[in-house]
């Protein structure tokens, strides 16, 4: 699969936002377990979302993400100094919250599985373990 331009900046520049956040944003807001998940550029390159993982709680998200944005400037100047491109895209950020999404997937499925092994209990079924029965069929 071809992929376009836009993506081909859009990953670079999410390495280089990556190394300047992570080394020379000294920002105390910011903290070490921060990164940059993905960068989506527009087609012209004059725009980029940046998405940022932040482990913490919500307030550390959100000083975090004021910090960066305070920061737009001196992100963008660092990054146009690495990478080659006729215009500075404007920066635009925000939280990604994908991995939160996931544990909380993980925890509803845990607690369906927890809930349907007890109704087994309580009917008197016995264990189906989906894992091994799918292994088997295929």
């Amino acid at each position: 699969m071809r992929r376009n331009r836009a993506e081909i900046v859009g990953d670079e520049m999410r390495k280089v936002m990556q190394d300047i956040i992570s080394n020379e944003l000294k920002d105390p807001r910011v903290p070490l377990l921060t990164s940059v998940t993905q960068v989506k550029m527009t087609r012209d390159l004059s725009h980029a979302t940046v998405f940022i993982s932040v482990f913490g709680s919500d307030q550390d998200k959100k000083e975090a993400l004021d910090a960066i944005e305070g920061a737009n400037g001196f992100i963008r100047f660092q990054m146009c100094k690495r990478i080659n491109l006729r215009l500075a895209p404007e920066l635009h950020f925000k939280i990604d919250n994908t991995l939160d999404e996931a544990a909380r997937m993980d925890a509803i499925i845990d607690r369906v599985k927890a809930e349907d092994k007890a109704k087994r209990e309580e009917l008197g079924l016995p264990e189906e373990d989906s894992e091994d029965s799918s292994e088997e069929e295929g």
